[in-house]
């Protein structure tokens, strides 16, 4: 069994989880046939697929390939009157900017938050998850990655959560990782986030926030409709370990 793809090499990945890993790309101009032993000299093969493209996703399947997560991607529309969010935020609450201080913190909590994720065994090492997302919310306070990370604080000072930000293009924004700090309860503070990142597309005269989540992660699916977001595409990540019967 084959499929029309290219095989793109993955070398920040490869480097950082110690495993050699590509992508299968199913658009573009370089587009061939590729067979399953072609896959052989990579530990990992990663493809994500549109969850409508069934046909494509018994192909990978048949070639080794195995259901990882899948993916939910959300638009929402800046400018317009959003009453959920527009009460998010109380005055016993500040949205700051994130600075090189908070880093530990930060990493910590993006560590505990994000330990399960589509980087999980068979194919990752336990704690491989939680290492990636604290090096992401480290290099998004740097502006390396991500542009910005806002904190959401109470009275006290102590950070309830933080949100960063990418700038996609003139109008519109992208949340790289959304997270409630692990010590704190309750309080809304997913809805507090999404205010702070709202707010924050207002002053940057964005029209669009987009946002990613995996489908097994009901709390920020839920979180993401009422915030007022609609589903814009759905997909599936499957990999092939070095290893798979095939």
């Amino acid at each position: 069994m084959s499929v029309r793809a290219s095989i793109d090499s993955l070398p920040w990945e490869s480097d950082f989880f110690q495993r050699s890993t590509a992508k299968l790309n199913f658009t573009g101009e370089n587009l061939e046939t590729v067979l399953a032993y072609q896959l052989n000299q990579f530990e990992i093969v990663q493809a994500k697929v549109a969850a409508s493209e069934t046909v494509l996703i018994d192909e990978l399947v048949g070639m080794g390939f195995s259901f990882v997560e899948g993916e939910v991607d959300f638009a929402l529309t800046i400018g317009t009157e959003n009453a959920y969010l527009k009460t998010g935020l109380t005055a016993a609450d500040s949205v700051v900017i994130a600075q090189v201080d908070d880093i530990p913190v930060l990493k910590q909590a993006a560590a505990s938050v994000f330990s399960k994720s589509r980087f999980r065994a068979p194919w990752y090492s336990e704690g491989d998850s939680g290492r990636f997302y604290a090096l992401w919310i480290e290099k998004s306070v740097l502006g390396t990655f991500d542009h910005t990370c806002l904190l959401v604080k109470d009275t006290s000072g102590a950070v309830l959560g933080f949100v960063s930000l990418r700038n996609l293009d003139a109008d519109t924004a992208r949340i790289g990782l959304l997270g409630k700090m692990p010590e704190a309860k309750g309080q809304g503070i997913g809805r507090k986030l999404m205010s702070a990142a709202f707010d924050w597309c207002v002053q940057h005269q964005k029209r669009q926030l987009n946002v990613a989540t995996q489908i097994s992660n009901v709390a920020a699916l839920n979180l993401y409709s009422r915030s007022g977001a609609a589903i814009v595409s759905t997909a599936y990540w499957l990999y092939r370990g070095q290893h798979d019967s095939i």
